[in-house]
């Protein structure tokens, strides 16, 4: 166990004046450039690109990248700081389409070369261009292992042929950090390639509808033999599957936050709604029975905060958090599927209408659990590392 770790685990402080300045940053950011236009978004289905320009010039994008590729390094808790205040938009789908970089970059910033960072990481960090992350299939969902989208080495290319789905800010990044078959069956088969929109026979689909996360733009992506250089290919030939493994751990934790300040957002709703709203002559707070309901949502809220940053800090310390992080990830989102379904309860008929925050929260909290590993895959990586 490092010293730092010990010192930040037994003193509890996660946050410092150094991240109170980050987050005061977002916030700012948020207030003036998001909350005022969020409504009508996500009636939209999605934001003006060049909310990705002002994110970069503000430094948004760069937050807990490295220097070299245009970042502002730090520890996680920067990232969480400025996560927590991206959800304060209230939309979970603005905060997945604007951060889909930090599921696309990590990959290239760990494995790949000094020209691919320069290439690939800081023109997103500054906010010209748009960057996903192509993993899921349709006939795959979460068997990453057995994708079926093809690469074929054809000189200095790859010729790709297949197609992906539910990807986040599909319809319009301009690259996308690709799960491909370059070898046998099996995960031992996987690579990782950079594929540039202006692809020939790169397409993309229309906008998928979805329940939640209206903000963000989501779409199937085809490929119809695509040559991409090998140049693009990110780290080793058929080593592909342990950097999605990487990815998934960071993703998870973000997922985590995604629903714990879900969560706090419903809470917070019910709970100025609880105190206004009469009935029987008296406010909701007055019935025993609701003031309860608020203490149960409020202990489960908290709980999910701390023991996600818990293993938040001994990520950060470089301790393996596998097992921890699965379980951060579905206990904030079972805290999120009961924190907005009784945010909504509290608030009656008004919740079910459009127009109410905890309506949307409640929409947006369901594809929680399922994004970046279902709840039943969680589980199972938890079991085989119990």
């Amino acid at each position: 166990m490092s010293m730092e770790y010990s010192t930040k685990a037994s003193c509890q402080q996660y946050f410092t004046k150094a991240h109170d300045m980050v987050r005061r940053s977002v916030k700012e950011f948020i207030d003036k450039e998001v909350k005022p236009f969020i409504d009508d978004w996500e009636e939209a289905g999605s934001f003006p690109k060049e909310i990705y320009k002002k994110a970069g010039e503000v430094g948004i994008l760069g937050i807990g990248y490295p220097d070299e590729c245009g970042g502002t390094p730090g520890d996680i808790f920067f990232t969480i700081a400025a996560s927590e205040e991206l959800m304060r938009s209230g939309s979970g789908g603005f905060v997945a389409g604007l951060g889909s970089l930090n599921i696309a970059l990590p990959p290239i910033v760990r494995r790949g070369t000094d020209e691919q960072k320069e290439k690939f990481v800081n023109p997103v960090l500054a906010g010209d261009r748009i960057a996903a992350l192509a993993i899921t299939e349709p006939g795959g969902g979460s068997d990453v292992s057995n994708l079926a989208t093809t690469a074929v080495r054809d000189g200095d290319h790859y010729v790709v042929n297949g197609s992906k789905t539910f990807i986040t800010s599909g319809t319009r990044a301009d690259q996308i950090t690709c799960a491909v078959r370059t070898g046998d069956p099996g995960a031992h088969g996987i690579s990782m390639l950079v594929i540039e929109a202006d692809t020939p026979g790169y397409s993309v689909s229309s906008p998928l509808k979805k329940t939640g996360w209206w903000a963000s733009d989501t779409a199937e992506i085809f490929f119809d033999d695509c040559r991409v250089p090998v140049s693009n290919r990110i780290g080793e030939e058929n080593q592909g599957f342990y950097a999605i493994m990487e990815n998934f751990q960071g993703e998870r934790l973000s997922l985590a936050i995604m629903a714990y300040m879900t969560a706090q957002m419903a809470l917070e709703e019910a709970q100025a709604y609880a105190k206004e709203r009469t009935a029987f002559g008296k406010t909701l707070t007055g019935f025993q029975v609701n003031r309860h309901k608020l203490v149960d949502m409020a202990t489960l809220v908290e709980v999910a905060k701390e023991y996600t940053w818990r293993v938040a800090a001994k990520i950060d310390a470089g301790i393996d958090q596998i097992k921890e992080v699965s379980m951060a990830k579905n206990f904030a989102c079972s805290v999120s599927d009961r924190v907005t379904f009784d945010a909504v309860q509290l608030f009656g008929g008004y919740g079910y209408m459009r127009g109410h925050l905890v309506e949307r929260l409640y929409r947006d909290n369901r594809i929680l659990s399922i994004g970046g590993g279902t709840t039943e895959i969680m589980k199972e990586i938890i079991s085989k590392l119990m």
